[in-house]
């Protein structure tokens, strides 16, 4: 891309350079299909916590809420224009079958605990380590240009590490006393000059998760108009998505409503809490931060935030990189299918790799 035409955003690049080296916060993101990279910096190494969500700043959550969500305190805010010019190095990489067979008991075990009547679908993921070529900036350059419809950010904090992705799914927007948030579930593979074809385990999968979210915000919204599903394009993948709105009243609090919704039933599973003892318990690494959420907190209003989960995300450590796949487990999956998913769905960020 011309040097000159995204100065600002290379100055940008600078000064998360200096936070690198200076162990100084910080989270660099750009919201979907905006043309502005915001930057918001602390001013010392503080590790910040918020539990009531009214602070202000940018929030990095885990899956597990019992650790407390960081925030990065908006000490200074800076806001600069990037446009997408080249996106040409774009390539595709093969993944391999390491991990399969520990994958497939998992899906089994999945399948197993929903047909006793104990869970109505539980969504299992597995960790993918890699050997890391390139720095964290370039990473967070290549999303911005390949990923225009995600929610982009490069993430740090000395006390907690390097985290980057580009994540389709909205948790909750919130401004104006007016509530926007999503299901999202259901993964079919992108094929050229073609319409998903979506299977009836995707079509009640993504249902499911529409029903559980409406409940789970009936009672704390005094309007709720639920959208129809629609298929939507993530990177090489397509999802089926509803869109969800809402008139938040006065005595609903921010925190509320992410209790309410978070984790949300394409990253958790149904019922919420029964399906997070099953992961907690049977998948083989801890999540930590991946399915959690993240984003604006009344950065400039209060009772604002924009949230993202944390999806098509990486944590960058050592020279390696830990990329995060899964899926959401029903009574039709079929554990092949499931294990083509995640392959699938880890080329999102092994390309960027």
């Amino acid at each position: 891309m011309p040097y000159q035409k995204n100065k600002d955003f290379h100055k940008l690049l600078e000064k998360v350079n200096r936070c690198f080296e200076n162990d100084l916060p910080f989270s660099i993101y750009r919201k979907p299909l905006e043309s502005q990279v915001i930057g918001v910096f602390q001013s010392n190494d503080e590790l910040n916590s918020t539990t009531n969500f009214e602070e202000k700043g940018f929030v990095f959550a885990p899956f597990d809420l019992k650790d407390n969500a960081t925030l990065i305190h908006a000490d200074e805010v800076v806001e600069v224009p990037f446009s997408i010019e080249d996106v040409s190095d774009n390539h595709e990489v093969s993944t391999t079958d390491l991990g399969k067979d520990h994958h497939l008991e998992l899906v089994k075990k999945g399948i197993n605990e929903i047909n006793t009547g104990a869970l109505k679908k539980v969504v299992l993921s597995r960790k993918i380590v890699v050997k890391l070529s390139r720095s964290p900036e370039e990473i967070f350059n290549t999303l911005l240009k390949r990923y225009p419809n995600a929610f982009c950010y490069l993430f740090f904090h000395p006390k907690i590490g390097v985290w980057c992705g580009a994540t389709p799914e909205t948790l909750v927007r919130i401004k104006d006393e007016v509530l926007h948030t999503m299901s999202l579930a259901a993964t079919l593979p992108i094929q050229e000059n073609s319409v998903p074809n979506w299977g009836s385990k995707e079509i009640d999968e993504q249902k499911m998760v529409s029903d559980y979210v409406k409940e789970k915000l009936v009672n704390n919204l005094i309007e709720l108009d639920m959208g129809k599903a629609e298929s939507v394009r993530a990177g090489n993948l397509w999802h089926l998505k509803s869109d969800i709105k809402g008139k938040l009243p006065a005595t609903t609090g921010i925190k509320n409503i992410i209790n309410s919704l978070h984790p949300t039933p394409a990253v958790c599973g149904i019922p919420s809490l029964q399906a997070k003892d099953f992961i907690l318990k049977n998948e083989d690494y801890q999540r930590t931060f991946y399915t959690g959420f993240l984003g604006e907190l009344n950065l400039k209003k209060e009772r604002e935030a924009n949230l993202f989960v944390n999806l098509r995300c990486m944590e960058i450590s050592n020279g390696n990189a830990s990329v995060f796949v899964g899926g959401g487990i029903t009574s039709a999956s079929n554990p092949e299918s499931e294990w083509s998913e995640t392959q699938n769905k880890s080329k999102t960020m092994l390309n960027i790799i």
